[in-house]
């Protein structure tokens, strides 16, 4: 399912004011160590289930990740599972259907603005692991841009013998030269190297960093800044130490010029490039959700902006920096900003003294959220959603303020920001819902914009309706979700309700043929629930389901599920689950506290053992979602819910199918394994299959995608009787 979000990296320090469907690098984190459980009996809190601590984990040893005894553990579970879903003929059929969709060649070329050009990174049959390549900005326009390949990643992994998965590119201020990251086999560590746009080659003494989860980008043409674990790593297994290197000099020689603590989550620099000149940004995130930021002055002094943590950078436009909140602020001698507004702060200089006044631009109401913000050359397009439906806000400076208009695109869907020019007036937006394929509409600067591709319908939608509904969760609130039905269901029919619920990742209407072909288009129903700890309802929303909050996630899917029944649109027995990462996590922990409300369970590459994430693969820097295990208080709340420790034999739950990935270094593959392990040691209906390529997406390119689609829709289709 392409719409499905990953679980969220600490991208409140990466402040890229780049839409979703740009092609820049991320920041990435593992940290893998072993974990036993021998605290004494704690008391349940209010609100939470009576728990006592486990005993020590009979299933630790599947924690290593490559050991001998646990990939052949993998090996017997895989033949197990790919033997049984093969064998239905749906499989195939299934697999055909959604590797012909990915490999399509009437895709749309989603792409990044930057100066002339239009960025895109491409996989199709003939290319499986992909292009980087670009076109003119008039060029892209056309029906059939002139591409130019930049980086053929297939063509490079056979030539050096290895297993390259392109990670992103960062380019710099000249558009001369870039540095693109590759991982082996598509974990988050990279290896970072720098290209040449003239001579289509990399630099052979160009800027270069080993494999290890990095952050790197361009200063100037001649400056880099970058930070790297393998200088330092803080607990989270992120980089701490953020350096300036100059052209022509060693690593080692590149100059320290901001260290955090080795228990924040990450240090890490970030760039504006704009017309007139460039400003660096270090970020040190403290926890996922609170950031301080640095600037980096005269003579390579550094000096922190004087802001709450709770504000998230998202670019800078005529020097003012643009910024949403988390929470509210009161700033000193100027406006109240309620949490969730989007501002801007003049930056007059390059140090403490030279800050100007704060200008609030948008503040949103209770049911709206500001979900994305592109900052380009000359104004600010926001895209923002009222009740899960979006528009895309324009903010110009017009001298004494700033002018507000929202642009003519459809409506009763998602309408978002694609990308912006950070050195030109173009933009590009899209639109989408669950019936009506994307579009991507093109913005000279004029707020005009223009269809300029469109996705061929990839099902026939006129068969079928999408209607929003709401379900009243334990506590009396009201939890919107989307329904996609046939329009003359006549009967309670095979439903799959799909969720996330964390890290502010909302989930907004959003088009999939793989759905619609090989789930929609055989009488079934399609469900996407908007429950608290997503950002649906901007930070409010989230913060609802935080840490020792977080059963309400849980108990908002499950009032979802419930109310789908109470509305005679399904059975328990008809009723599915799917969620991935977080979502595995929400799915997983569903199944364990309401098994009577399903019919089956696709958990995909999730989190479940919440007693010792903060020890496996990245789990330490979300720390600031979920709560901390080694705070008494908190464990046992956390205790109280964690799936892996609270799925007991002798209970009836539904079938369950695990998908995970071996190179899986932010998640880990460790909580599927020890999860599928226990309920079968159980006695418990499950399957589990293990990706040997593709990190925390589970699938390296679109045959492995195909396949993880195939198994978990036919998976569903045998269990909740589609035909």
């Amino acid at each position: 399912m392409g719409s499905q979000p990953d679980l969220p990296l600490p991208e409140r320090a990466k402040i890229s004011n780049l839409g979703a469907k740009s092609d820049g690098p991320a920041m990435r984190a593992i940290l893998c160590l072993a974990f036993l459980l021998t605290a004494p009996i704690l008391t349940a809190l209010p609100g939470a289930r009576a728990v006592t601590e486990p005993a020590p984990d009979p299933h630790a040893w599947l924690e290593d990740t490559n050991g001998l005894k646990p990939l052949e553990w993998v090996r017997t579970q895989n033949a197990v599972s790919l033997a049984r879903l093969k064998a239905d003929p749906r499989y195939q059929k299934n697999f055909d259907t959604a590797l012909a969709l990915a490999d399509a060649t009437d895709r749309i070329p989603y792409g990044r603005l930057r100066h002339r050009h239009v960025y895109n990174f491409w996989q199709d049959a003939a290319n499986p692991k992909g292009v980087w390549r670009r076109a003119a900005i008039a060029g892209y326009q056309s029906a059939s841009p002139p591409w130019e390949v930049l980086v053929d990643v297939d063509a490079l992994a056979k030539s050096e013998g290895e297993n390259w998965v392109y990670k992103g590119a960062d380019c710099s201020p000249d558009e001369k030269r870039c540095l693109i990251s590759l991982s082996r086999g598509g974990g988050d560590a990279v290896v970072t190297r720098e290209f040449d746009l003239g001579t289509k080659s990399f630099v052979a003494d160009g800027f270069a960093l080993a494999e290890a989860k990095s952050s790197s980008t361009y200063l100037d043409d001649d400056t880099v800044l970058f930070a790297t674990a393998a200088d330092g790593a803080t607990k989270s297994g992120y980089g701490r130490i953020v350096r300036l290197w100059k052209r022509g000099t060693a690593v080692p020689a590149a100059k320290t010029i901001y260290e955090a603590a080795v228990d924040d989550v990450l240090a890490a620099p970030e760039t504006f490039h704009t017309r007139d000149g460039n400003l660096a940004v270090i970020a040190r995130a403290v926890s996922f959700f609170e950031t301080d930021y640095f600037i980096l002055g005269a003579g390579d002094a550094v000096w922190q902006l004087p802001v709450p943590r709770s504000l998230q950078l998202q670019g800078l436009l005529d020097g003012r920096l643009i910024f949403t909140l988390r929470e509210d602020w009161q700033v000193p001698g100027g406006p109240a900003l309620a949490r969730g507004s989007l501002a801007a702060l003049a930056l007059k200089g390059t140090d403490a003294n030279h800050l100007g006044a704060v200008t609030l631009l948008y503040a949103p109401g209770p049911r709206a959220s500001v979900e994305s913000v592109g900052v380009g050359r000359d104004k600010i397009y926001a895209g923002i959603t009222e009740n899960v439906i979006g528009a895309v806000h324009v903010f110009t400076p017009d001298g004494n303020g700033w002018d507000h208009n929202v642009l003519d695109l459809p409506g009763q869907g998602t309408a978002g920001v694609v990308t912006v020019n950070e050195f030109g007036p173009e933009a590009m937006f899209s639109f989408e819902n669950y019936l009506t394929p994307p579009t991507v509409y093109f913005d000279g600067g004029g707020d005009l914009p223009k269809a300029i591709k469109s996705l061929p319908a990839r099902f026939d939608a006129s068969g079928l309706v999408t209607e929003q509904f709401e379900a009243t969760s334990a506590d009396g609130t009201q939890i919107p979700y989307f329904v996609t039905r046939p329009k003359n269901l006549s009967g309670p029919a095979p439903t799959l309700l799909y969720g996330y619920g964390g890290f502010e990742v909302s989930l907004t209407p959003s088009y999939s043929g793989t759905v619609g072909r090989i789930w929609l288009a055989r009488g079934a129903i399609y469900v996407v629930a908007n429950i608290r700890g997503g950002g649906e309802f901007g930070p409010a929303w989230h913060d609802a389901a935080l840490k020792m909050h977080r059963q309400r996630a849980f108990d908002d899917f499950a009032a979802v599920a419930a109310d789908l029944e109470k509305r005679g649109l399904t059975t328990p027995g008809q009723l599915g689950i799917m969620g991935g990462s977080n979502g595995g996590l929400l799915v997983s922990t569903v199944m364990v506290q309401h098994p009577e409300l399903l019919g089956a369970v696709v958990c995909q590459v999730p989190l479940i053992d919440m007693i010792a994430y903060t020890h496996i693969g990245a789990g330490a820097s979300w720390v600031g979602e979920y709560g901390d295990p080694a705070n008494p208080e908190e464990r046992a709340y956390i205790l109280s819910y964690s799936p892996y420790q609270n799925v007991k034999p002798g209970v009836k739950y539904p079938p369950v199918f695990f998908i995970t990935a071996t190179s899986d270094d932010r998640v880990s593959p460790v909580h599927a394994r020890k999860m599928a392990a226990k309920m079968e040691a159980q006695g418990h209906d499950v399957l589990f299959y293990e990706n040997t390529d593709g990190g925390h997406a589970a699938a390296a390119d679109h045959r492995q995608q195909a396949e993880m689609t195939a198994l978990s829709f036919v998976y569903l289709a045998e269990k909740l009787g589609v035909k």
